[in-house]
Parts: C-alpha cells; structure tokens; sequence
C-alpha cells in the first residue's frame, strides 16, 4: 500500500505541477537533442559559449522558418476549403450511389422510420413554441491574446533554459553526483552517461528519420499536384513521432484531403502509394540507422505514449519516449526501480531454455518448436541442446520428483523433446554445410566408423540425451547405438558383450541416475577391463564435481558435464582407438 500511495503522489505531482515541469522537461528534451551539435562544435575548436549560442540560433531559425512557411500555407489552405465542397458532395453522391440497394440503403431506411415515428410522437403532444435564433460572434483578437503572451512566454522559458543547461551541463552533471553521494559515483557515473548517450542518439536519430519522411512526403505530393504539400509533410513528420500509428494517421488525413481536391481516383491511389512505399522503406532502414533502440518493448512504449499524452497532452505525447527511456536507465542501476525494467524493458524477461519448457508444459509444441528454430538461426545447432532441450529435461525430472509434474505431462515433455529431436536431426542431415567432427578429412582414418554404445542409465531422459550425442556426431566416423531403457545392468552387460563396441557411453541427466551410472561402471570395469568407458553426467545441479570424482572411481575414464563436450571426447577417443587398432572400426 505504501508503493501504491508513493506512485499516486507522483502522478499527482506530476499532473498538479505540470506547468512548472512541462517547461523544465523541454529544455531538458532540447539540451539531449542538441548536445551532439555543440559537442561537434567543440570538437572543431569552437568555444563553449559560441557553440550554444550558434547552435539555439540555427535550431531557433529552421523552426522559425518551418513555423512561419506551415502558418502561411495554413490559413491559404483555410480560405479555399470552400472551392472543394463541389467534390465533396460527389464523393458523397458516388457513395450514396454504391448503397442503393444495399444493407447500408435498407439500414438508412429503418433508422429514418425510426425518427419518423418519434417525430410523430412528439407533435401528438403539447406544441411547443419555436426557440429563438442565437448568433455567436467570433471572439476579437483580443480574447486570444492571453494565450499567445503564455505560450510565448513559455518558448522564451524553454529556450533560456535549454541555453543554460548547454552551458552548464557537466556542472549539473557533477552536482547530481555530488547529491546522490560519492559511494554510488560509479553507477551514477554509468546511470548518466548510458541515458545521455541513449536518448541524444535515440532522438537525433529519430528526428533525422521524421524529417525526411516529412520531406519524401512533402516532395512526394508535390509532384502529384496535391496543394500545400508543405503541410502534409510536416504534418507526417510530426506524427510519426506517434509509435506505430502516427503514419497511418498522416496518410489518412492526406487521402482525405485529394478526395476532396481531385474529381478523380488517380491522385488518391497515388498518395496512398507514396505513403505505403515510404513507410515500408524507413521500416527497412530504422533498425540499420538506429544500431540499437531505446530498449523499449513496443507494448510498453505505446503505453507509455498514452500515459503521457493524457497526463500533459501533446507535449507528453512527445516526450513519452525519452521520459520512458530515462526510466528504464535508472531502473537498471538502481534496485528499488528493477521491476521498471523487467515491465517496459525490450530484452527477453527469461531465457529460451525456461521460455521452452514453459510452452511445453503448456502441451504448446509448435511454439516450443519455434522458440528450438529461432535459437539455431541465432546461435547454431551445436548449442541448443545444453541450452534449450538438455535443460527443460532436467526441469521435467526435477517437477515429477518433486511432485508437481504429472508422469502424462513428464511423457509429454520428452515425446515433443523427441521429434524436435528428429527435426532437427533432418535439417542437420539436409544441409549442404555438414559438421565434420573433430576429425580432420585429411587423416588417414576418416573413412572409418567407429562403434560407440550408448547406455542409458535409468529413464528416457537418458536416452533422449544420448540421441542428442549422436546427433552431433559425424555419421561417417562415429556409430552411436543407443540401447533401451529401463534394461537391467546383468542385461546391460550381456549386451555390451554381444555387440562388443570400442567405447561406452553411459548417459545420466540429473536429479538422479548417479547411483545407476556407478554401479553400471563398476559392473562394465570388472567384467570389460579394456573398455573404454565417458559417463555424460548433464544437467544444471550444482553438484558437478562431486559426481564427477565419484564416476572417475567407479570406473569410468572421461565424465563430461555437457552435451557438446561428451561428443567432443566421444569423437576423440573414437579417433584414437581407429589409429591403433584398426579392427575395431565397423
């Protein structure tokens, strides 16, 4: 209840005080926008103070003349709406034509019936006398004058402000170290720099690309004939500052506007086309342009754009993102905002392995399967099985010892496992770039396979990490045999006997297992001395070591920790075995 009343406080400040921090925050919007400019400046061997001023003085004057050229072309767009009306009406006309004897007609009709009875209704009872015409006169210059002295009033504050702040930035940046304290300096140091350089980037970079939106836009209806293309333009760019819907709202008001101008269809369907192309290619270029974004997910980003737009309207709406920007910044240095980051953030809340089991225990396989499909475009075949498969079995094992996984979702889990599995295993096997294995091509015992048996060492987890083995194995070196499950350890080594394989590996995913592959190491020692023995102890439990000295005197010559790294052993023991005693090569 405290977090709650301290978030209300602060949206009631935030509300109440807006004509004090609406300023302040524009001037704080302006000092990011413009601080690359006056450190470019700088850099050249400008001034402090001459950099400021030159850089206030061409903003100031680009927005002044963009200003003045959209003022002028507006109050001209103003005076000749009335020469369109004729189109309008037969814009009007063609609609009404297309409704005839349509639901649109028939839904007209009734709804005027409708009004007819009520009509009729009204004039049954006490008549009523006529209301007397009241004419409004447009209010004087004069009653807007207020207004124009308050937001002149406020340009001044804002572009003093902005002034001061250009001047006096790395005085205000060391007096907010100083007031946070020495002992954070370094997470204010990183806190300041990270939001600095975001939201300067962020918002040049955004501007840049508005900009010459507006302008492909203005240039763009200009040579389609539609007039004042100057306000559309920049009408576009001044929307697109909206995530997501600003151009589809530019563009609508855009086609609008040229059915009401021309008589045709030829010039709608060109500006509609103009808009489409337009927006297709900036969606193409922003992410190249960007390198990184503003670490914003996109639901939270809108959100946040309506959150600021209804508490200090068309000005939130502009700040929305860099206010949100500076939150997820402090959030991610300071641990009582963590969960700003965790809420609004751009990054994946938990990893492919959780996000994986997760839809498997929701019985989702083909998202399961999309999030295996996403992760080996991303980072490879080889290490989606520790990372992502390898993991959600020891998660599955884990809940059903546990109790909280029934044995039908357990078999679920590793039966979607399993043609993932198969999957991927056929597009490995249809891919023109084969993994060659460890064995170079040039040694003399390529050509050779090798027999390796795979011995699970209690339950079909075991083996589905054993085919995981095999599936990184070189086929044309290695032959992997996985035995059944749930095989006893006298007919575990009666068929190791029968089918005398050169290396043994004897699969174990934790939680449990441990005391079956010790005791299947013992049994296979004594009664195959020469046998060449990797247990492949996998898992994410956090006693690695333990298990691993207790393999080593049970028996067993290699104990890997990991998928990759028992196929990586697997693959050199097979090599070594082929160059000394060839025979046992399949």
């Amino acid at each position: 209840m405290t977090g709650w009343g301290t978030i209300a406080l602060i949206v009631a400040g935030l509300y109440w005080l807006q004509a004090v921090l609406i300023p302040i925050a524009l001037a704080v919007l302006l000092t990011f926008l413009l601080s690359p400019v006056v450190g470019a400046l700088q850099r050249r061997g400008l001034g402090r103070v001459p950099s400021v001023l030159v850089t206030v003085v061409l903003a100031l004057s680009v927005l002044g003349g963009v200003g003045w050229t959209l003022t002028r072309q507006l109050v001209t767009l103003a005076n000749e709406l009335p020469r369109y009306s004729l189109n309008i009406h037969q814009r009007i006309a063609d609609l009404r034509g297309a409704s005839k004897g349509g639901s649109v007609e028939k839904v007209q009709k009734t709804v005027e019936d409708v009004v007819g009875e009520i009509q009729k209704t009204d004039k049954s009872g006490v008549t009523r006398q006529k209301p007397l015409a009241v004419i409004l006169e447009p209010p004087s210059i004069l009653a807007h004058l207020p207004t124009l002295l308050q937001a002149l009033a406020s340009a001044v504050v804002v572009t003093v402000l902005a002034i001061f702040m250009l001047l006096e930035r790395r005085e205000l940046r060391d007096r907010v170290i100083l007031l946070i304290g020495y002992r954070r300096m370094t997470a204010t140091t990183r806190a300041l720099d990270e939001a600095g350089t975001r939201i300067s980037r962020y918002l040049l970079m955004q501007s840049t690309i508005n900009g010459g939106f507006g302008v492909a836009v203005g240039l763009g209806l200009f040579l389609i004939g539609v007039p004042y293309p100057v306000i559309w333009g920049a009408l576009a760019a001044a929307l697109r500052f909206i995530p997501y819907v600003g151009s589809f709202v530019a563009a609508f008001l855009t086609l609008a506007l040229s059915l009401a101008v021309f008589p045709g269809w030829l010039q709608p369907a060109l500006v509609l086309g103009l808009f489409l192309v337009l927006d297709l290619v900036v969606t193409v270029i922003e992410p190249w342009l960007y390198g990184h974004s503003a670490g914003i997910s996109q639901v939270a980003l809108l959100i946040a754009v309506i959150f600021w737009t209804w508490l200090w309207g068309p000005v939130g709406l502009l700040l929305a993102t860099p206010l949100t920007v500076c939150l997820i910044v402090l959030g991610k240095h300071l641990p009582a905002l963590r969960f700003i980051v965790t809420l609004m953030g751009d990054r994946p809340v938990i990893e492919a392995k959780a996000r994986y089991y997760q839809r498997l225990l929701a019985r989702d396989q083909d998202e399961a399967a999309d999030i295996v499909e996403a992760y080996v475009s991303a980072d490879g075949r080889e290490s989606v099985y520790d990372a992502v498969l390898l993991p959600a079995l020891y998660y599955a094992k884990q809940d059903r010892d546990r109790g909280l996984l029934s044995e039908g979702d357990a078999q679920f889990v590793g039966q979607a496992t399993r043609e993932i599995l198969d999957v991927l295993a056929h597009d490995a096997s249809a891919s023109p770039e084969r993994d060659t294995g460890d064995l170079p091509v040039s040694d003399p015992g390529a050509d050779t396979r090798v027999r390796i048996a795979g011995c699970p060492a209690r339950d079909e987890a075991d083996g589905l990490a054993l085919e995981m083995v095999r599936h990184l194995l070189a086929p044309a070196r290695c032959q992997l045999e996985v035995s059944g499950t749930g095989m006893l350890t006298a007919e575990v080594v009666a068929w190791v006997d029968l089918h005398r394989p050169a290396v043994l590996c004897i699969g174990s995913v934790a939680p449990g297992g441990l005391s079956q592959a010790r005791h299947l190491c013992k049994r296979l020692r004594s009664q195959c001395p020469e046998l060449k023995i990797v247990v492949g102890r996998w898992g994410l439990h956090d006693d690695r070591d333990t298990d691993r000295q207790q393999l080593l005197a049970a028996g067993a010559d290699h104990v890997e920790t990991t998928v990759l790294d028992t196929q990586r052993v697997l693959a050199q023991v097979a090599l070594t075995l082929a160059r000394a005693v060839p025979e046992l090569a399949a």
